[in-house]
Parts: C-alpha cells; sequence; structure tokens
C-alpha cells in the first residue's frame, strides 16, 4: 500500500468519525451542554463516555499515522507488531457499548431513543473501521528514503520482521485445511449421512436445559442422547479414520517418485517419520476435531436462541467475554502449530537416529558404541521433551486465562441475573435455565477451541507431509522409447557430472568411453575416481550436466522407465535383498515370471546349489535387508535377479568381492562365458577380472587417463601399471580402490 493513500484515508476517516461521533451526541443531548454534561455526568443516561471513546480511538489512528508517515521502514513493522494491543482495545470498547446498552435499559427503552442505537451501531462500525485502518497502515510500503542502506538494518536492530508472516502463514494454513478435507471426498455420501444424524442429537441436547428450567419445582426423567451421539461419533471416526490410508498411500507413491538426490539430501528417518507419525497425527485430530466441531457448532446454535428468548440482557452480559477468549484462543492456536511442527522435526530427528542405529547393529556393536548411541537418542528426546514443556506450559496458560474470562461471566451473570428476577423482568426458572445454557455453551466454546489449537497441530504436521506430497522430481522420467530388441552398445560423450549435494565438485568432467555388446570393459582408478558415478549415470539415476550417455545411439533418457531397468541390470558390492523368499527377490520388478527362469538364473550365478541345501529351498524368507543369508549369497542372489531379465547390459559394481574362490572362478567363467551375449561392465578390485577384460577404462579425478587391454596398458606405463605394480608388490589390495566411497551411496548401491 503506497503511503499517501494510506495516510489519506486514515484522516479522511477520523474526521468523518468524529464528526458523525458528535452530530450524533448534540442531537441525542439537545436540552444540555457539554460542559453541563461533563458536571452532571451519569453514567446510565448520558452518552459522553461513548463521544470520548471516539476522540481516544482517533488519537491512537493518529499517532499511528503520524508515526508511519515520519519513518515509513520502522513504522509499519512497529504496528504489526502491536496488531494484538490494538485489537483488545477495539474489543474492549466493543465489550463496554454493550454494558452501556444494558445501562440505558434500567432507565429507560433505548429501543425508543433512535439517537442511541444510531451512535451504539456506529461505535462498532468506527471500531471494525479503525482496526483495518491500522492494518492497511502495516501495509505501507517503505519510501525512497526508507530503503536506503542503513535504514533495514535499523529495522532489523529493532527487532521487527522484514515481512508480514502472520497473513501468508494463515493463509496457508487455510489452504492446507482445505487440502487435507478434500481427500474425505471419497466418503462424502457417508459423512453427509453421519452429520444428519449428529446435527439432530445435537439438537436434541439443547432442549434440555430449556425443559429443566420449565419442571425445575418437579421431578422429571431426562432421556439422554449420549448413547446415540456417541454412536454417530464412531460413524464419523470410522469414516475419517480411511484419511489416514489415503494420505499414506499418497504420500508413499509421491516418495518413491522422486529423482535419486532427494533421497541424497534427505535422511530416511525423516521421510519414515512423515510416512507414519506425521499422517496418523493427522488423520486422527482432523477426524476427531471437525466431529467435535460440528457437534458443537449446532449446540451453540441452538444454545444462543435459547438464551436470547429467554433474556436478551443476561445473554449480552455474557457474549462480552466469549470475544477476549476467541481472541486468547486464536493467538494460542498460531504458537502452538508452529511449537507442534517444532515438535514433529525434533521427533523426526530422534526417529532418524534410532533407525540409524538399529540398520547398523552390528557396527555399533563391534565398536562397543552402545551407551554412546543410546546417550545421542536421550539428547535428541530432550530437546522433543523440551518442546513438550513449552506446549505444555502455553496450555496452562491458555487454559487459565479463558477460564478466569468465564469466571467473571459467571459471576457478572449471577449478579446482574439475580437483578432481573430481584427487579421482576425475569423469572426464577428462567435464570436456572440461562445459567445451564451458559455452563453448556461454555462447555461447547472450549470445546471449539481446542479444535482450533488441535486442527492447527494437525495443519503443523500436515503442511510437512503435503509438502512432499506435491513435490514435483526435479528429474522425470517421461521417455517412452522401448524398442523390440536392443543391441547393447553405450557411449559416454563427454560427459561431465556433479552432485546436487556436492555442487562445487566436478565428479566427472569430459569422460567419454563406449561398452560394446559381447565385450567385457573393466572401470579401474582410485577411490574417489568417479567409476561408481558412471554406474549411478548409466542408471540414469541423476541428471547429466554436460554431454550425453547413449545407448544403442539413443539418449538413455529418451527410454522407458522401466524398459531401461529391465535391459540394464545391476549387480553391487553391497547388494539389497528385501524380506521376502528368495523366489521374489529373483524375480522382483518383474510381473511374472516363470519359476524354471528363477532357476536357470540361479544356475547361473552358482546360486542353486545353497539354495536347495535351505530347509524351504526357493520359499525361504531372506529376512530384513537379506540378514538370514550370509554376504556371498547375497551376492549370488543378487546376481541371479540380474540375470533373470536376461539384460542386454550388465553391470558388476564389485559383485565378486564377497565370494569364494570357487564361486569367482565360477561367476568370471559365466562372464567371459555364458554372458557373452551381454554387454559387460565391471569394476572389481581383483586383478584377475580386470586383466581379462576386453577393455580397461582408467580414471583418475574424474577423468579418463587410460584406455586398452591389460598388456597395452602395462605397456604404456602412467597409473595403470603403479596401480597394478603396487598391488603385485602387496602394496595396495586393488587396481581399483572400491567403488568411489566418497560418492553418494557408493558401495552399497541396490540391484
Amino acid at each position: 500500500m503506497q503511503l499517501w493513500k494510506a495516510v489519506a484515508a486514515t484522516l479522511a476517516f477520523m474526521t468523518t468519525d468524529v464528526g458523525v461521533t458528535t452530530a450524533i451526541y448534540v442531537f441525542s443531548h439537545p436540552d444540555r451542554s457539554l460542559l453541563e454534561d461533563i458536571r452532571h455526568f451519569n453514567v446510565f443516561d448520558s452518552v459522553l463516555d461513548l463521544w470520548a471513546a471516539c476522540l481516544y480511538r482517533s488519537c491512537l489512528l493518529l499517532g499511528a499515522t503520524l508515526g508511519v508517515a515520519k519513518n515509513s521502514a520502522l513504522g509499519p513493522r512497529r504496528l504489526r507488531a502491536s496488531r494484538v494491543v490494538i485489537a483488545l482495545v477495539c474489543l474492549l470498547v466493543g465489550i463496554y457499548a454493550m454494558v452501556k446498552l444494558l445501562l440505558f435499559s434500567e432507565v429507560r427503552k433505548p429501543v425508543r431513543d433512535p439517537w442511541f442505537w444510531a451512535l451504539f451501531v456506529w461505535t462498532y462500525i468506527s471500531l471494525a473501521a479503525s482496526f483495518l485502518l491500522w492494518r492497511l497502515l502495516s501495509t505501507v510500503r517503505p519510501s525512497a528514503k526508507a530503503l536506503e542502506p542503513g535504514a533495514g538494518a535499523e529495522a532489523e536492530a529493532a527487532g521487527f520482521p522484514a515481512e508480514d508472516q502472520p497473513a501468508a502463514s494463515e493463509q496457508a494454513s487455510g489452504a492446507t485445511l482445505q487440502k487435507l478435507l478434500s481427500y474425505t471426498k471419497p466418503d462424502l455420501a457417508f459423512l453427509v449421512a453421519a452429520s444428519f444424524f449428529l446435527i439432530i442429537a445435537a439438537l436434541g441436547e439443547t432442549f434440555l436445559p430449556y425443559y429443566t428450567g420449565r419442571a425445575i419445582d418437579g421431578i422429571v426423567i431426562q432421556k439422554s442422547m449420549e448413547q446415540f451421539s456417541t454412536a454417530i461419533v464412531v460413524m464419523c471416526l470410522l469414516a475419517l479414520g480411511r484419511l489416514n490410508i489415503r494420505l499414506r498411500n499418497c504420500l508413499f507413491r509421491s516418495l518413491v517418485s522422486q529423482e535419486t538426490s532427494f533421497f541424497d539430501e534427505n535422511r530416511t528417518g525423516d521421510l519414515i517419520s512423515r510416512l507414519t507419525s506425521d499422517t496418523t497425527m493427522v488423520s486422527d485430530l482432523v477426524s476427531q476435531n471437525i466431529n467435535v466441531f460440528l457437534r458443537n457448532a449446532v449446540k451453540i446454535t441452538g444454545v444462543v436462541v435459547f438464551m436470547f428468548s429467554l433474556s436478551w440482557q443476561l445473554s449480552l452480559v455474557t457474549f462480552m467475554g466469549f470475544p477476549i477468549i476467541m481472541m486468547v484462543s486464536d493467538i494460542y492456536g498460531k504458537y502452538y502449530k508452529r511449537l507442534s511442527k517444532e515438535v514433529q522435526n525434533a521427533l523426526a530427528r530422534a526417529s532418524n537416529t534410532a533407525e540409524e542405529t538399529i540398520s547398523a547393529m552390528k557396527t555399533v556393536r563391534s565398536f562397543a558404541n552402545e551407551e554412546e548411541e543410546a546417550e545421542v537418542y536421550s539428547q535428541k528426546l530432550q530437546q522433543v521433551y523440551k518442546l513438550n514443556r513449552k506446549e505444555a506450559a502455553a496450555y496452562t496458560y491458555y487454559v487459565w486465562g479463558s477460564g478466569l474470562t468465564l469466571l467473571v461471566v459467571q459471576v457478572s451473570i449471577l449478579y446482574y441475573g439475580g437483578h432481573l428476577v430481584i427487579s421482576g423482568q425475569m423469572t426464577s426458572g428462567n435464570l436456572i435455565s440461562f445459567i445451564i445454557y451458559e455452563f453448556v455453551l461454555g462447555d461447547c466454546m472450549e470445546s471449539v477451541g481446542s479444535v482450533y489449537s488441535g486442527l492447527m497441530q494437525g495443519v503443523g504436521a500436515a503442511e510437512k507431509v503435503f509438502e512432499f506430497i506435491d513435490r514435483q522430481p526435479t528429474m522425470v522420467h517421461d521417455g517412452n522409447l522401448a524398442p523390440d530388441h536392443v543391441e547393447g552398445r553405450v557411449d559416454f560423450e563427454n560427459v561431465t557430472f556433479t552432485y546436487r549435494t556436492r555442487p562445487h565438485t566436478k565428479v566427472l568432467q569430459d569422460v567419454s568411453f563406449s561398452l560394446s555388446p559381447g565385450k567385457v570393459t573393466a572401470l579401474v582408478g582410485p577411490s574417489g575416481s568417479g567409476k561408481s558415478s558412471c554406474v549411478h549415470i548409466l542408471e540414469n539415476f541423476y541428471p547429466l550436466e554436460g554431454g550425453r550417455v547413449l545407448l544403442d545411439g539413443k539418449p538413455i533418457s529418451a527410454y522407458d522407465h522401466k524398459f531401461l531397468h529391465r535391459v540394464i541390470s545391476l549387480v553391487s558390492q553391497e547388494p539389497v535383498l528385501f524380506a521376502r523368499s528368495i523366489t521374489e527377490n529373483i524375480s522382483y520388478g518383474l510381473p511374472t515370471v516363470p519359476f524354471e527362469m528363477v532357476v536357470e538364473a540361479a544356475q547361473k550365478a552358482n546360486a542353486h546349489g545353497f539354495i536347495m541345501e535351505l530347509q524351504d529351498g526357493y520359499n525361504t524368507e531372506t529376512g530384513e535387508k537379506g540378514a538370514q543369508l550370509s554376504g556371498g549369497q547375497k551376492q549370488r542372489v543378487a546376481m541371479a535377479r540380474a540375470l533373470v531379465r536376461k539384460p542386454p547390459v550388465l553391470i558388476l559394481d564389485e559383485a565378486t568381492s564377497a565370494l569364494d574362490a570357487e564361486s569367482e572362478f565360477l561367476i568370471q567363467r559365466a562372464i567371459h562365458g555364458t554372458l557373452q551375449q551381454h554387454t559387460v561392465l565391471v569394476i572389481a578390485h581383483r586383478l584377475s577380472t580386470v586383466e581379462r577384460a576386453h577393455r580397461i577404462v582408467v580414471l583418475d579425478k574424474g577423468r579418463v587417463v587410460q584406455q586398452g587391454t591389460h598388456q597395452q596398458l602395462l605397456a604404456q606405463g602412467g597409473l595403470y601399471a603403479k596401480l597394478v605394480q603396487r598391488q603385485m608388490l602387496g602394496l595396495e589390495p586393488a587396481p581399483d580402490c572400491s567403488a568411489g566411497h566418497s560418492e553418494p551411496g557408493g558401495g552399497g548401491h541396490k540391484a
């Protein structure tokens, strides 16, 4: 908002407000002057106090206008910081106007005094306009002078936020809640039916206090609606409970579609926490709070109607305190929402620590680090505990504030209600009915307040869930190429690559080499030279920064995602098996595989023998991540999983590192014999595998430094000859020192 427009609008309203209020005051007291009214002021008869309230709010607006005009950079931020104060001032003036109406009704009928009603209505209009103008002034854009260097630092030093975050936060919360409710559309008919009966139950309950007052002098049998209401609640919870399943399904589908870099940047424990605890919290809070809100909204409507029919004066007294409770609930709800997000993040961090420790329990135990890991987890839980204490303290202050306000309202009702009964304006039965209704209304408002804080807590958790659900992968697998025949020629052409987690480190620089059909190509080089990165790129896990990778002359990104990974299979050094049977692990990712093909692939991988020695053979469960099998057995099952696809391109990333000599010999014979129809890329640390390759590509610091056969490279000298010499002398275990441990995911690729 421009400064001059805001100032002009505020000054125009102030002039109008003072003029209209003064005119109404003068016409309402034609027989008295201002000085005479001040000397003989009577709160039951004069509206001088309402005129004074007009001058007070005009002074507040004038001060705000001068502050913004003097400093358009710092002034609006101060106004934003004091919105709660101005809201409270307007609220108190509005409450006093209601008190004024009750005081007037004691000495004369306000309905017969049009000037009083005009001033009463105008007071509320001007209060609303004053609050809106205050917000308008708080959105003023700084002038060019205010934007000079140093002005922003002054504002920051004063401790004021640079942006108007609450409005954006409220809009985001509303959008999140609306999106959350949209997930209940499939159960709309069921929810409508449940809501209909819930409304009937709530309306039935509102009649009980009325007839209690009517029969206060007798004994009545009241039929409770509690059991019926409970049944309806169960129906609503059952329908909305499906929300949990729906959210988890959408979140999981979104997670598995993300690019590989996403999982490099986000910890597994954090994702599991969002998938389990956050979705459960969201669905539970929403299902419970929507039911509570609907039930109490209907009851509040009926209660308010009965209260006004019993006594409009006591109804005004009752509603004087509720705006304060609502404002406290709003402040508490926003604070609770922020705390809830912090709690969920702290829980995710604790869950990640637990998941990481439990999944690597053998490593933890081998270093006798159990106590230290338990201490780390305890520290994470202490962070959660501290946040929970903040939540508890905030809730305590909220309950105290609301309870104190309700107590003041109840005492006022008893005092003023007694006055109405004594003066003959109300019967005793009606007063008792009204008091019962006031208690019911208090309970309903308290429930609605808890609904708001509960929804804010649910929205806080839902925002992170929807952040993942709505996240679009930065690398989309939208290729559709799926030819009937793939020859298996692979070409790396001037490939340059950088991991997103390390944007300033070029892992591959202008790399070019080819893999020929029916040939075995070996990648060797020191640790971190880029060998595993070549595997990642060939699997189309990451996007390239430059260059391209071709399969049969076509970019790998042009191929259909499922087709590409049927024709390119990977066996890694530490293959991951799933907690399923051996048959299911070997046929993983394929829709239907004849059992004969599974056995054939296992025989090629030299796995059939040990599988048949197991108690359940091919139906044996491998356990979590293949924990029931040895390292060599897992590698052979992973090899069979790759071979069952009969892939034109086979990648062996240190796939024989855990095999005994006999098993490795059989696999080597298969690689150079029965697998001749495949294009084979090998990363191996044993010289026997490397020296028999048809072509050896030597990488160093992300660049291709040598290419050729074993004999050619030895004759050339250089890095390869040095690596071989070191291995021969026993100074280094391999010409290839593991599959790039410095690279994300190095040494543990999934087959």
